[in-house]
């Protein structure tokens, strides 16, 4: 699987983005910007969801869903989703997009805007990453690694 991520901004609908990547020929998953600390977060989480099926120790039945309990950093699927889940009435979103070689964000209306995905103070307060020895970065992909450890 072919992953890239991006953050991106427009007023289109997150149904109308979903059915746009899929019409590529791939997907993608839509989440909160503020629940994402860099581009290796996301990154982690795919390859650790993509490991937990090829190994069959994923706790979901979709790839997609897997991933997100990663990046969440979360057991349960109804946590993890809340989580991840983009707010109502927010035109910004990071986009884990798979499967696709040229997004063509300008057709849907949207534009890459990759700050999204910045570890700010505000973000690294609200996910409790305080740890003065690891960046915010890495600390994102520790917790994504640690959920390996708690699936046991």
């Amino acid at each position: 699987m072919r992953f890239q991520v991006a953050g991106i901004r427009g007023g289109t609908d997150f149904d109308t983005m979903v059915e746009h990547f899929q019409s590529l020929g791939g997907d993608v998953i839509l989440m909160d910007p503020d629940m994402v600390c860099g581009r290796d977060h996301v990154l982690s989480a795919a390859m650790h969801g993509e490991r937990a099926f090829r190994e069959g120790t994923n706790r979901s039945n979709s790839l997609l869903t897997e991933i997100i309990l990663y990046a969440a950093w979360e057991r349960q699927i109804g946590k993890a989703l809340a989580k991840m889940k983009p707010k109502d009435g927010r035109d910004e979103y990071v986009a884990l997009i798979i499967d696709v070689d040229d997004p063509e964000f300008g057709s849907i209306g949207v534009e890459r805007d990759d700050t999204l995905l910045e570890a700010t103070e505000w973000k690294c307060e609200k996910l409790d990453l305080k740890d003065c020895f690891l960046s915010p970065e890495d600390q994102a992909i520790e917790r994504v690694a640690l959920l390996e450890l708690q699936k046991m």
